[in-house]
């Protein structure tokens, strides 16, 4: 099957710095792939350059079979490259349905009255129907997460990209979400999600790839990573 994205030699530095170093990555269609790795990795750097936040140094970026290397974050975003980021930053003194219908007109590039069924789709799909009217500053956190997600979910995506949409929640509050994200992918949604909640990965990860220093460590079947000497070493401090 054709990969839906693609990335050949990608390569990032600030000065001496190098956050992604020769990444070589693909993700088929329909596909949830795993991203693991220390504290300062370049997990979330690999995102960034994914969704166009910060430019490559070299390497070569695909979505859907054209280069999307240059695209703005925008026009990736338009493309179906939908991303949550890690720290929640919704617009704090408009209503959860007015982030949502922001993130379908403007980042979908819905109209106003489709962005509207949007909207009310996806707080359904999302639990956050509820909580509808009320300033996106005033949620608790797990809401606040599944906004992060809702708004990303706005803009239609083929492609989501998740980074640690699960940090911080409570054992209950991280189950809830992976059964959100069942559903989610069962729509057939490409899903790439950076995760230190290791159990609610593995609930739903169809592949790993684990990055340490920018450069990749391990890649495929999360048994066998998870069972790999060198990723307990590195990434569980476990000695083999």
């Amino acid at each position: 099957m054709a990969a839906l994205l693609r990335l050949s030699g990608v390569c990032k530095s600030y000065g001496a710095l190098k956050v992604t170093d020769g990444i070589d990555l693909s993700v088929t269609e329909g596909e949830t792939l795993g991203i693991l790795g220390p504290n300062g990795a370049g997990k979330t750097s690999l995102f960034n350059l994914i969704s166009g936040d910060v430019s490559l140094d070299a390497g070569r970026i695909e979505y859907d079979g054209q280069e999307v290397s240059r695209l703005a974050p925008h026009q990736r975003c338009r493309a179906g490259i939908g991303r949550s980021y890690q720290v929640p930053q919704p617009f704090g003194a408009m209503s959860v349905f007015e982030n949502l219908v922001t993130a379908a007109c403007f980042g979908g590039k819905q109209p106003e009255h489709e962005a509207w069924d949007t909207a009310y789709e996806v707080l359904v799909q999302t639990g956050l129907l509820a909580q509808a009217n009320k300033p996106a500053g005033s949620l608790r956190l797990l809401d606040r997460k599944r906004l992060e997600l809702a708004r990303a979910l706005a803009t239609r995506p083929r492609l989501l990209l998740l980074d640690e949409i699960a940090g911080g929640l409570t054992e209950h509050e991280a189950r809830e979400l992976v059964e959100e994200l069942k559903a989610i992918k069962a729509r057939g949604v490409t899903m790439i999600w950076i995760e230190h909640v290791v159990h609610a990965l593995l609930a739903l990860a169809d592949r790993l790839f684990v990055i340490n220093f920018g450069t990749r460590l391990a890649e495929g079947a999360p048994q066998a990573v998870m069972n790999d000497p060198e990723v307990r070493r590195v990434y569980m401090g476990m000695e083999a």
